[in-house]
């Protein structure tokens, strides 16, 4: 990850950017916070920082994320984008770290097996997968398991992927999206897809380090500020 060319120091972007994804900030709350401590940054300048280092930073991140267990819980949420709902995929394990996640601007089968191809080639093939009544993404999962099975190539039998269709038990999937909605809710909604899809990658990258799903060596209990300053490196 390059900064140069950059009229600011890194850490001054990195700083932004980290305000921005993890707390409930708005572009302008950081531009009169950085005046306060003699920096003149345009709230635009923050914003072009967020959509063009999130995608940078989450591919660092994801390149250190911890390994997950064999159940997961899958279901997508609705965010807003110029004033029309669009649709994030998301799924988690059993001990709730997120698995991956997709942004749509449709709740179709194409969409899930988007989600799904891409979390099955990240993390290996899981035991189980529990998900709400949606039919939708029962035809995703048994479509991207046969898939997944088909290109397999240790000539090994592969079990199918068992399906619990239960609302009760994916709770818990629903009180995880509420602090990813939580932190768009004070954004006001997106204007365009390409920039919601960048910023929501950056927000779920926080969220992941505040469940600690990233390995910063010699430090396990390292702090956002460490945990970003350790994959801009």
């Amino acid at each position: 990850m390059t900064f140069k060319g950059r009229h600011f120091d890194q850490s001054v972007i990195l700083l932004c950017v980290r305000w921005y994804l993890a707390y409930g900030l708005s572009l302008r709350n950081l531009k009169e916070m950085m005046a306060e401590r003699g920096i003149g940054i345009d709230h635009s300048t923050i914003h072009r920082w967020v959509i063009h280092f999130s995608p940078l930073l989450l591919k660092r991140f994801n390149r250190r994320k911890r390994a997950l267990g064999g159940k997961w819980h899958m279901d997508e949420t609705y965010i807003k984008v110029r004033g029309q709902w669009m649709y994030l995929y998301r799924a988690i394990d059993s001990v709730g770290d997120t698995v991956d996640f997709w942004f749509s601007k449709h709740p179709d089968l194409p969409a899930a097996k988007r989600f799904l191809r891409k979390a099955l080639e990240r993390h290996g093939r899981p035991n189980r997968i529990v998900i709400d009544g949606s039919q939708t993404n029962y035809e995703a999962i048994i479509s991207c398991d046969a898939e997944s099975r088909l290109r397999d190539q240790s000539r090994r039998p592969l079990k199918p992927i068992r399906i619990r269709q239960s609302q009760y038990l994916n709770n818990r999937i629903e009180q995880d999206h509420r602090r990813i909605k939580r932190r768009v809710r004070t954004m006001l909604g997106f204007k365009a897809f390409p920039a919601a899809t960048a910023t929501l990658g950056g927000i779920e990258m926080v969220h992941m380090m505040r469940k600690r799903q990233g390995r910063v060596a010699f430090n396990p209990a390292a702090t956002l500020k460490e945990q970003f300053e350790a994959i801009a490196a």
